[in-house]
């Protein structure tokens, strides 16, 4: 109650991409202070039994999705508030600065966020230090097509982020679902997402290898991507990215009508729709991760229930606070 009266009465006064920032600069101060992020582990960590997934054993379900931490700055601390796994990036072969501000928007009617922050980062070289080893976290990398370079570069440019990131990370996301980067979910066509996944598979050693589809593309589709997944030995899907979509939200229509990609509370049927049609495509020949709506323990348990391993979050934890995921794992623990 005390972060719901921080948020309506000062929080959701400031510009969303400012007060991001703020709690970037306080999240590295936490990581800079020594057993700080130790401490709040042990507090605040999953308290149910550790989860397997694509060789790897996560300490509960619930993680943070990609698009937080862009730049692999803040994962230990990040982790320490409850997440059993931090997704660093969007992470692009070369250094961009994004789209042009204002470019981050709130709907908090709808629990939701309109985003077209269009993958700003430091690039690939830059991240690659700061995934030092041995770490607490356990941190997936998320990749994603430099602005500039044209489609039929784009396996090239995936395999420079994926040589200089895949050897620092607990799993690999290639990310061909945002809707800020122009041309980029095209990439989605079976056609040209096979050479693509292909050129990744084969530069990315042994980590794990996962895709990340968008929520609107077809039904069809999505099977496609499906089988193309099992066809290659990929080691999982992460379901789903924002959407173009604005059916149905109660906020400012001014802000509804922003272009971007829409997360939060308004992607849960979707979102769900889409997993269970890829449990029901790939059976348990291949690792579902499930991500888009996700407010609540009950969300949690009805996305496991319904074929994923690995559920994640994030706008909820804007809406909801730092301890989002703490609350979530306590529910968790008191009934699975």
């Amino acid at each position: 109650m005390v972060y719901a009266l921080l948020f309506s009465q000062v929080f959701s006064r400031i510009d969303p991409e400012r007060i991001h920032h703020l709690t970037m600069r306080a999240l590295r101060v936490v990581e800079a202070v020594p057993g700080l992020s130790a401490l709040l582990r042990r507090v605040l960590g999953p308290q149910g039994p550790p989860v397997q997934a694509f060789g790897l054993e996560f300490p509960g379900p619930l993680g943070l999705a990609a698009g937080f931490d862009k730049d692999a700055v803040a994962y230990e601390a990040l982790g320490a508030f409850g997440f059993s796994h931090v997704e660093v990036g969007t992470i692009t072969g070369e250094p961009q600065p994004g789209n042009p501000r204002k470019r981050l928007f709130r709907l908090v009617p709808d629990r939701a966020i309109i985003n077209r922050m269009g993958f700003n980062n430091g690039g690939a070289a830059a991240a690659a230090p700061r995934l030092r080893r041995p770490r607490r976290a356990v941190v997936g990398v998320n990749i994603g097509k430099t602005k500039v370079v044209p489609e039929a570069e784009a396996a090239a440019d995936y395999v420079k982020s994926t040589r200089l990131l895949a050897p620092l990370a607990d799993y690999l996301v290639v990310n061909v679902s945002s809707p800020n980067t122009p041309g980029l979910r095209d990439l989605q066509a079976v056609g040209v997402l096979r050479p693509l996944l292909t050129a990744v598979r084969e530069a990315k050693g042994t980590t794990p290898l996962l895709v990340k589809i968008a929520p609107d593309l077809a039904d069809e589709d999505v099977d496609a991507v499906a089988d193309l997944a099992l066809e290659l030995g990929l080691d999982g899907i992460i379901a789903t990215n924002t959407t173009i979509g604005r059916e149905g939200l109660r906020g400012d229509p001014a802000v509804a009508a922003e272009t971007g990609g829409l997360s939060g509370a308004p992607l849960k049927a979707r979102s769900l729709e889409v997993l269970k049609r890829l449990k029901a495509r790939t059976g348990d020949r291949i690792t579902l991760v499930s991500v888009g709506g996700v407010e609540t323990a009950d969300d949690v348990r009805e996305r496991l229930a319904a074929g994923a391993t690995l559920v994640q979050g994030y706008t909820a934890m804007i809406y909801r606070g730092p301890l989002w995921a703490y609350r979530i794992n306590r529910e968790l623990a008191r009934r699975p």
